[in-house]
């Protein structure tokens, strides 16, 4: 070894609200040999930073641009409405966007939603980011929908939240550039769809041939035989069976149709004489 060649590592990237913990966890266990360092990137800055290639993989909100990334979904959260907790609403345990159609809704630059038209009324300015967005709900002025995994994130001992419905949702998916799937992005793909230690689904198989993200070996389309097994169709010694030609459709050497006729047609009736 000249001490030249670098350690290998993966590098996940995830954005705020996003939980890594549990699959960090089981990689440490299955190969602990292989670091996994976390990169913590705002929502805004994760395409950047995968495309540049300063993380292997990404836990990200969608959508992605598909024409680079190849994606996994992998679950969708909650939304929430933050509010303050002497707040009108914090009597209820769900709401709808007509409950706060009369508020004003704040709606940072970060916001991780796909709006068609943002619910309540708009704001004068729209905040920086979402942690800018929570400092002015706790001022008093206005309300904030976010994933709950947001709305935890940035818990305040006077706000509160609740569920609310009829509203977009977002969705945690684990991301990579398509060119870059390496055997350690496999390994990682294995571990959130909940493979097994065991499973060759997701790293290169002994004969050098990598599947594809969905585990399917491209090149594999024909059943493998036994050595000394024949084709099919043929005897043991590679060619037609002994005795086994056909010929008009019977056996050779085999017991002729029934009724005697050729080429093995029915019977028909005998004919009555007049």
């Amino acid at each position: 070894m000249t001490g030249s060649e670098a350690t290998p590592s993966f590098r996940l990237a995830y954005v705020p609200g996003a939980t890594p913990a549990k699959w960090v966890r089981i990689w440490n266990e299955r190969l602990p040999d292989i670091p996994l360092t976390l990169v913590a990137v705002d929502a805004a800055d994760a395409d950047g930073l995968l495309r540049d290639g300063d993380a292997d993989a990404g836990l990200v909100r969608l959508p992605v641009d598909r024409t680079y990334f190849s994606a996994i979904p992998l679950y969708t959260e909650t939304s929430v409405v933050v509010i303050p907790k002497d707040h009108l609403a914090a009597a209820f345990e769900e709401l709808t966007a007509d409950d706060i159609a009369d508020e004003i809704v704040l709606h940072p630059l970060d916001d991780p939603f796909d709006w068609e038209r943002p619910p309540g009324q708009p704001a004068l300015e729209r905040p920086e980011t979402t942690a800018d967005a929570i400092e002015l709900v706790a001022a008093g002025i206005g309300l904030l929908v976010v994933p709950q995994s947001l709305a935890r994130l940035h818990h305040r001992k006077d706000l509160t939240y609740r569920t609310i419905t009829d509203v977009p949702q977002s969705e945690i998916a684990l991301a990579w550039p398509e060119e870059r799937t390496t055997d350690l992005v496999d390994d990682f793909i294995g571990i959130v769809r909940g493979r097994t230690v065991n499973s060759t689904r997701g790293r290169r198989t002994q004969d050098g041939d990598r599947p594809t993200a969905t585990g399917k070996r491209p090149e594999a389309t024909t059943a493998r035989r036994k050595p000394g097994t024949a084709k099919p169709g043929q005897g043991k010694s590679g060619g037609a069976k002994s005795g086994g030609a056909r010929s008009g459709g019977a056996k050779s050497g085999g017991k002729a149709p029934r009724g005697g006729a050729s080429g093995g047609g029915k019977r028909g009736k005998p004919r009555r004489r007049p």
